[in-house]
């Protein structure tokens, strides 16, 4: 029989594994390409798991991240199941917590990403992989901010109508920062609502439009400039400042290609 493994998820439960989990369910999407990353093929994931793309189409969904679909996880009888505290509804989670293993992150920043790849390490035996994927990433985030001279006032929106912006203590906020942009938003935390004086009055010198939640596009873009002809407005892609797995780890190289069509 396998030896009993006791773990502490990033929110300060325990749980109990009896060797590498097989059967494993993510909640998160970050995550869930981590394990793909990892060799791990999850027996379920939620619909917004779209990477790796060539798996995606034949794998089992279990829902959204908000509205995971219970008695379909309950059928899949998972060894472990791994969420996230701001992705997940805390209801369901305590749902299963109570009757599976489920390892929960809580990421704000790019050191809590590293303390969850470790931690995934650990759990599934691949510590020397996740050593790597540390200090690759570690490396590159520190060419970037050697390189990058700073763009100061970035306001960073991920929705509109209205508008949301980012503000302190959130992982978006700590990549901006290690990237070497300056939040415009300095006295407001997690994601503050934003009118459209609010905007004109933090007046940025940038306005980075994230792909997700809400999908910004070039209409939007152009309109959004119309409205702040102060700053310069630029599509982003919000997984590269969003999602704290193994993508993370090309996040630098998508910034300076970013500052470059920015400079140019």
């Amino acid at each position: 029989m396998s030896q009993l493994h006791h773990y502490t998820d990033q929110m300060g439960h325990q749980i109990e594994l009896r060797g590498i989990p097989k059967k494993v369910v993510s909640l998160v999407p970050s995550q869930t390409e981590l394990l793909y990353y990892r060799g791990v093929r999850p027996i379920g994931q939620t619909v917004f798991c779209i990477h790796p793309s060539d798996e995606f189409k034949n794998a089992k969904k279990i829902g959204g991240t908000k509205k995971l679909q219970l008695d379909a996880i309950r059928a899949s009888q998972p060894d472990l199941i791994i969420g996230n505290k701001e992705e997940n509804e805390a209801d369901q989670i305590k749902t299963l917590q109570a009757e599976f293993p489920v390892w929960m992150s809580d990421i704000n920043t790019i050191n809590d990403s590293y303390d969850m790849l470790r931690s995934m390490g650990h759990i599934f035996h691949k510590t020397s992989l996740t050593d790597k994927l540390i200090f690759d990433t570690e490396r590159a985030f520190n060419r970037l901010i050697t390189t990058n001279s700073g763009i100061n006032d970035v306001l960073y929106l991920i929705w509109k109508d209205p508008y949301y912006g980012v503000g302190l203590n959130t992982f978006i906020h700590d990549v901006l920062e290690k990237s070497g942009f300056k939040n415009a938003i300095q006295n407001q935390a997690r994601y503050p609502e934003l009118s459209v004086s609010d905007i004109r009055n933090i007046n940025p010198s940038y306005i980075f439009l994230s792909s997700e939640p809400f999908p910004f596009k070039e209409a939007h873009q152009s309109a959004i400039a119309d409205q702040f002809p102060n700053s310069t407005v630029v599509l982003v892609d919000g997984e590269m400042f969003s999602w704290y797995g193994s993508r993370l780890q090309h996040t630098p190289t998508y910034i300076n290609k970013l500052l470059s069509e920015i400079d140019s």
